[in-house]
């Protein structure tokens, strides 16, 4: 894919441009550049030098698994703390204030994959205060299909065999559960959510991971029996897990949140954010109300037009998928909107979709509600071209560094950024009430910025957070609303808010490339940047397209997490 490349000349105008989005003027000149190389760490190592550091560190912070299992026992933990301070103490030795900004790009990128390690071992702590990540993984190897012969059939019958061990060291590693936490691992162990983040299909959902195991189970019977007594053993292991939670339950207190000086020490060295998570409320209940003014009068608009049905069959259904898909491929191409390169997949069975046909007896879930009615909205978000087009092109990054960083920032950003810029650009001209969806789903996204900074600071509890979204977002129940809480508490901070703060940046980003290139600025050749150039956070990849500093010179100033909050070092 085409990148951009500027010239000197080109450089240097764009260090005198204005950051129309923040309305604070990038500062340029000698003085700031003095003021940023204070900070620029000067030293005499090579960037490739960088580059072999980071590729060991990439293999190092994914644990190794024994049995498919990975030890989160403290000495091992504490091992890796030590690793992780002697892949830090080399950060400083890079010549980073000789390099080009594309370098310098890399290197914050890299120093922000460390801290995010950093952060995961001394204050998030997964092992220790989430019963849910040991739900989660089990509940994972459930799905495996049947039967199994070989290779594949004596590493899963190792993963089973060390699930009632395993379990047991997590009773050991669980030592600061927190209150949310521990519910949402009850709930998870025996109940259904309806939304099926990465489960395969059945009619009637199995309750929970116990009822995941009871299905593996049954399916064992009739396919591999040989593997029945290793699945029973594993439930047993399991339904003790879950009766050691609710009778732990009462002592598990503990705060779910990282508190505000940790999430705003995160926005800003690990999600490299502009903002602090005060700004980032303030621009999600301004988004909130534009979003809400925009639906009503969206609604009001269309009150003579039929409302959109849901579908009566899963063919009808596929129909429409179909035939959205080919609309936005048309669209896509005829108004020069992004290329489409020859190794994506011409049918959207291959690339795939979002929400599968299923019949409920209490109705569509929320996604399903928007997805039913149309397909466009969550196609553009997830499948065509945002998510499985967004990961097919980035597998096709080659850079060392950029194709093994994937920011939240950049990805939900662009899911987001596409949803309404698709509505501004006329693809829904001829569908008036999937205007309305569009909407819906802005709503939903900045009141999840809001829960989710407000669940982080401790502000909030998943109960309320769930509550406050069902009361700001039309369709959405109990489950979906409990799946989102659970992921944007659970996961590392600010992962929720990145939806609607990151496509705010990717706009911002828009106006600056078209400010800075006048009619030489071309919507599609800015798409096919952000596709082919790695997904980094979006404050990197607007220094690395138009130079602007005034959001890097800032996060040069680089404060280490032990000097925020001492860790167990």
């Amino acid at each position: 894919m085409r990148k951009f490349t500027m010239t000197a000349a080109a450089a240097l105008l764009a260090g005198a441009a204005i950051s129309t989005a923040t309305g604070a003027a990038a500062e340029t000149g000698q003085a700031a550049a003095e003021r940023s190389a204070a900070n620029i760490p000067n030293g005499d190592r090579a960037y490739e030098e960088l580059v072999d550091l980071f590729t060991a560190f990439d293999q190092w912070r994914k644990p190794e698994a024994i049995d498919g299992v990975v030890d989160y026992s403290p000495a091992t933990v504490a091992k890796r703390r030590k690793q992780l301070r002697a892949f830090q103490a080399k950060l400083p030795d890079f010549a980073v204030a000789q390099w080009d900004r594309h370098r310098q790009v890399d290197y914050l990128a890299i120093r922000a994959q460390m801290d995010l390690a950093d952060f995961t071992l001394n204050v998030t702590k997964p092992w220790a205060r989430d019963p849910g990540m040991y739900v989660d993984d089990l509940q994972r190897l459930a799905y495996t299909e049947l039967p199994l012969q070989g290779d594949d059939l004596t590493a899963f019958r190792a993963r089973l065999q060390a699930i009632p061990g395993y379990l047991a060291q997590a009773q050991i590693n669980l030592d600061s559960v927190a209150a949310d936490y521990a519910d949402l691992a009850i709930h998870s162990l025996s109940h259904g959510d309806g939304v099926g983040h990465g489960m395969p299909y059945r009619a009637v959902e199995p309750e929970g991971a116990i009822g995941w195991y009871a299905d593996l189970h049954s399916r064992a019977a009739a396919q591999q029996p040989d593997l029945l007594s290793d699945i029973e053993a594993a439930q047993q292991a399991i339904a003790g897990f879950r009766d050691w939670l609710i009778a732990s339950r009462p002592q598990m207190t503990a705060p779910a949140g990282v508190g505000r000086e940790a999430y705003d020490w995160f926005l800003t060295n690990v999600r490299l954010m502009p903002y602090d998570s005060d700004q980032i409320v303030t621009l999600a209940e301004r988004e909130l109300q534009r979003h809400w003014a925009n639906y009503t009068t969206e609604r009001h608009r269309n009150r003579n037009l039929p409302e959109l049905e849901l579908p009566q069959s899963a063919q009808e259904y596929e129909a429409q998928l179909a035939g959205t898909d080919a609309k936005i491929r048309e669209w896509l191409a005829d108004e020069e909107i992004i290329s489409i390169p020859d190794y994506i997949p011409d049918s959207y069975q291959e690339v795939g979709y979002n929400a599968p046909w299923i019949v409920r007896p209490e109705g569509p879930m929320f996604w399903e509600q928007i997805q039913f009615r149309d397909a466009a909205p969550d196609h553009l978000h997830a499948t065509f071209p945002g998510h499985r087009f967004d990961g097919m092109t980035a597998r096709r990054v080659s850079h060392p560094v950029r194709r093994n960083i994937s920011d939240s920032g950049r990805t939900e950003g662009w899911g987001f950024y596409l949803e309404e810029t698709a509505l501004q650009l006329g693809l829904f001209d001829d569908r008036p009430r999937t205007r309305e969806l569009i909407y819906i789903f802005g709503l939903f996204r900045a009141a999840r910025t809001i829960g989710d900074v407000k669940m982080q600071r401790n502000e909030m509890s998943v109960e309320e957070t769930m509550a406050y979204w069902k009361d700001w977002t039309p369709y959405l129940d109990d489950n979906v609303a409990r799946v989102d809480a659970g992921i944007y508490i659970r996961r590392p901070p600010g992962y929720g808010m990145t939806y609607t703060i990151g496509a705010m940046q990717l706009q911002q980003l828009l106006v600056d490339r078209k400010r800075q290139l006048g009619d030489a600025f071309s919507i599609k050749d800015f798409h096919d940047y952000l596709m082919g150039t790695g997904r980094l956070p979006v404050s990197l990849l607007r220094y690395d397209l138009t130079g602007y500093d005034d959001e890097i010179e800032k996060l040069w100033r680089h404060v280490p997490l032990s000097d925020v909050r001492p860790a167990q070092r």
